[in-house]
């Protein structure tokens, strides 16, 4: 089974002898499988420790150290970035991946996490690594100016980016819904090698330029 790795594909294998791979691939049809547009974006920031940064960066601040009784609550963060974690790496599979990712089991008063064979720490890298690829991107191309938001996206919208591919590329939904965001940008490079578009900068140069000929226009046609 071989993974593509630089469009954000990852392979994993249970080292046991006969054990069986894994294909992880971070997709748009995968991302829609971790939630809403909204819950995608969440993911991706409780997987990358925005819950955990802003709790120690907000206790030390107040109390310039970390207090003792901390404990508990940090527990209860790192448990939701690992079963956050969990859920992302499970969208991108199609196989049940209990036995590598492990499960979480209810008892009457409790839930518990049942390791499986990977580390709890890898489970999270990895899937930071699969959001990064399946929601940011990491093809290095020219951002444009219709991607500037100039602040932080609540949303992820993966079929947006589906119906895209579908236009650009004439895909069906089906290859286009296997993209992931990495691939996209690469195929984008590839279509518009002079990513035809504008950047922020650019826009607003054009668009000044634009302005003044249309004010000069008006006024000649005033005259006139």
């Amino acid at each position: 089974m071989t993974a593509l790795i630089d469009i954000g594909e990852v392979s994993i294998s249970d080292s046991r002898d006969g054990g069986k791979d894994y294909l992880l691939s971070p997709s748009f049809e995968a991302m829609t499988r971790i939630g809403s547009p909204n819950e995608i974006v969440e993911a991706y920031a409780i997987v990358h420790g925005s819950e955990l940064n802003g709790m120690l960066t907000g206790y030390a601040s107040a109390f310039g150290r970390l207090p003792d009784w901390l404990s508990s609550s940090l527990y209860r963060v790192t448990e939701k970035m690992l079963s956050t974690s969990m859920r992302v790496i499970q969208a991108c599979c199609q196989d049940d991946l209990t036995p590598m990712i492990g499960e979480w089991k209810g008892w009457k008063s409790c839930v518990v996490y049942r390791p499986g064979k990977m580390p709890r720490n890898d489970i999270i890298v990895m899937a930071q690594h699969l959001l990064q690829h399946g929601v940011v991107g990491k093809a290095k191309v020219r951002q444009l100016q219709r991607h500037e938001t100039g602040g932080r996206t609540t949303e992820f919208k993966a079929f947006d980016y589906i119906s895209a591919a579908r236009s650009h590329f004439g895909m069906s939904r089906d290859e286009a819904s296997k993209l992931t965001m990495t691939e996209f940008q690469f195929l984008l490079a590839a279509k518009y090698p002079d990513q035809n578009g504008f950047t922020r900068e650019e826009y607003e140069s054009v668009a000044d330029d634009y302005l003044k000929k249309q004010a000069a226009r008006r006024a000649r046609e005033k005259k006139n």
